[in-house]
């Protein structure tokens, strides 16, 4: 696990932009096949999230991250985000999430992303992968909660930034109601991860993903 520290003001906060997400077994566990990883996204295309707040859909241009926007119109097509946690959600900053079956993330992560440079910014609304170094983005998604400057150039081993491709669209009210009261803290104790029942018990009020598709027509 790497920590990174920046200032935002007079405040440092501890960022874990990385690829690591709760592990919990659940029945609707999507499969995987190779080929999936090779699916183009259209240039553009919107996803539709219903999560346990209400619903909001990001729309994704691929023209500003092309590999990044691919990946996400192959895990969104293919259910990976059904059933997912937003596993960090900090208050004026950023909401994460993943999927949670590991056997299907090491099988997607077997399919590297190239690094792309950052286009548009990491302004509130935006959407990016979250990654620790090179070639790590592939799984978890980050929506920015807040104008988030400094995420655009944040070197991670001379990887410089994270670009955003897409943003939402609609509802982000509904981001913006996601349970943040843990804070970092869902970031803090790394047996937790090896413990689902145990993480779930000792962060109940997470909100989760029903399903996540892509809009029709899109």
């Amino acid at each position: 696990m790497a920590t990174y520290r920046f200032g935002r003001g007079s405040i440092k906060k501890v960022i874990f932009i990385f690829s690591w997400v709760v592990l919990y077994s659940c029945a609707d566990v999507p499969k995987f096949k190779p080929e999936w990883a090779a699916e183009q996204a259209p240039q553009t295309f919107t996803a539709v999230f219903e999560t346990t707040k209400g619903k909001f859909e990001i729309e994704v241009k691929r023209n500003l991250s092309p590999k990044a926007a691919d990946r996400m119109y192959q895990l969104v097509k293919h259910g990976y985000y059904n059933n997912a946690i937003f596993y960090r959600v900090v208050p004026g900053f950023v909401a994460q999430f993943g999927n949670t079956d590991t056997l299907v993330m090491n099988q997607w992560r077997k399919v590297k992303i190239p690094d792309e440079p950052v286009i548009q910014g990491n302004k509130k609304g935006t959407v990016s992968f979250a990654r620790s170094g090179k070639e790590t983005r592939d799984l978890e998604l980050f929506i920015n909660i807040n104008d988030n400057p400094v995420l655009d150039t944040l070197n991670f081993e001379g990887i410089k930034g994270f670009p955003t491709f897409g943003h939402v669209s609609k509802g982000m009210e509904t981001v913006d109601k996601l349970y943040s009261g843990y804070g970092e803290a869902t970031m803090a104790n790394e047996n937790l991860y090896l413990n689902p029942a145990g993480f779930l018990q000792t962060y109940p009020k997470l909100d989760k993903i029903k399903k996540a598709y892509l809009k029709r027509g899109k």
